[in-house]
Parts: C-alpha cells; sequence; structure tokens
C-alpha cells in the first residue's frame, strides 16, 4: 500500500468558533447536514480535516467542502467519506485507502490524513 498523500491541519477552537459565531452561514458551507449540530470542538477537528484531506490531494481548486464528511464508525473511530469533486481527484490519484486520526486538547484542533493505494 503505497502512500498516496499525507496531510495535517490545525485549527484554533475558539478563533474558529468565534468565526461560526458571527458568520453562521459558514456552518451551512463548511458542513454536511448531519455535521452541523456538533459541538465548536468537533467542527474545528472536522474542518481541519477537511483541510487535511485537501492537502493529502495536493490541493487541486474546486473541491467542494460537503464533498469530504467526517463520520463515526460503530467502534466510535472517526472516517472520511469521499465523494463529488474529493472523489474523483481521489480516484484520479489511484487512492485506495484513507485514513483519519482526530485530536483537540488545549484550545486547538488537529486533524492528520493519509491516502494510500
Amino acid at each position: 500500500m503505497p502512500v498516496v498523500g499525507v496531510g495535517i491541519d490545525v485549527v484554533d477552537v475558539d478563533r474558529f468558533g468565534a468565526s461560526l459565531a458571527r458568520t453562521p452561514a459558514l456552518r451551512e458551507r463548511l458542513f454536511t447536514p448531519d455535521e452541523r449540530h456538533l459541538s465548536d470542538v468537533s467542527l474545528a477537528a472536522r474542518f481541519a480535516a477537511k483541510e487535511a484531506v485537501a492537502k493529502a490531494l495536493g490541493a487541486p481548486p474546486g473541491l467542494a467542502w460537503h464533498d469530504a464528511e467526517v463520520v463515526r464508525a460503530e467502534s466510535g473511530q472517526p472516517r472520511l467519506v469521499l465523494r463529488g469533486t474529493v472523489r474523483a481527484r481521489a480516484d484520479v490519484l489511484g487512492v485506495t485507502g484513507v485514513h483519519v486520526s482526530l485530536s483537540h486538547d488545549g484550545g486547538i484542533a488537529t486533524a492528520v490524513v493519509v491516502l494510500d493505494s
């Protein structure tokens, strides 16, 4: 399983929460309906994951925020679902595996994404 791409991102939770409060439409623009109800810390981690997957894909223009969604497996482990523009780019690169890790502590949310083939 060769690594196709790796991405990492960090988000200041308070700053991100303030942005969501200041611009309510941002929540709808960035997150799917299933993500929107989560706390600011969870949304910050999910935003970091969306940024990290874009970086792992080479940050091409035209990726839609809703086309990368963080869901929870039955085990509670986060999983990235790729669709639409994000899935299309992943397919071009030959991605067959998507791995994501989320964390938050000390007011910072972080995500690491590894794509393999």
